[in-house]
Parts: structure tokens; sequence; C-alpha cells
């Protein structure tokens, strides 16, 4: 049985990653830029722009929300979602460094 390395990285790292997997799917990007649009939403407004199923657009705020990228409250039948910009801009701001890292250290490649 495979062990989980993930434990052997920075919590940097890890972090990193877990938003990135958040965003790897394409519905998860769209939402992201509905939300963005909107400033806050209520999930059936989702639904109405996206061409998929209510439980499918549920899921994927789930794992957005899971990730910290989007936060949420639920009133009886209506959940609200929108933007958790504070751990957004951690984000940006992790990723943005990281490539301009990268960037800086293979300036003498091919």
């Amino acid at each position: 049985m495979a062990q989980n390395k993930k434990a052997d990285f920075s919590l940097s790292d890890q972090e990193m990653a877990n938003f990135a997997k958040a965003l790897s799917h394409p519905a998860r990007i769209a939402i992201i830029k509905i939300l963005a649009e909107q400033n806050s939403c209520i999930c059936g407004e989702i639904v109405e722009v996206l061409p998929l199923a209510q439980s499918t657009v549920s899921q994927h705020l789930k794992e957005l929300q899971e990730a910290g990228l989007v936060k949420g409250t639920v009133d009886g039948k209506k959940s609200c979602y929108c933007i958790h910009w504070q751990n957004f801009n951690k984000f940006s701001s992790a990723i943005g460094g990281w490539f301009n890292d990268l960037h800086i250290q293979s300036c003498n490649c091919c």
C-alpha cells in the first residue's frame, strides 16, 4: 500500500497544490468568474448560467469551499456563495511569486 507523501512537503506547497487542484476543472473556473462578476450569488443563479445540473454545481462549490476559495451560507433552501477574497489573494500572491521565482531560476535555459 502506498503511503501519503504530502507530509514530506512544506505546508505552503501543500496549500498551493490544494488551491490549484480546486481550480483544476473548467466548471470551477467558470463559477469563480460568475462569483467575481456578481460579487455574491445564490446557487440557483449559477445553475442558470452553466450547462450543469444543480447537484453538479453544488459539488463544484463544495470543492471550492473546502479549498477556501469560496465561502457561503445556507438559509433554508437557499445557498449564497461568494469568493473568499482574503484566501484568493493569498493564493494569487503565492502562485505569482512561485512563477516569478521559477522564471528567474531558469533564465539561462535553452
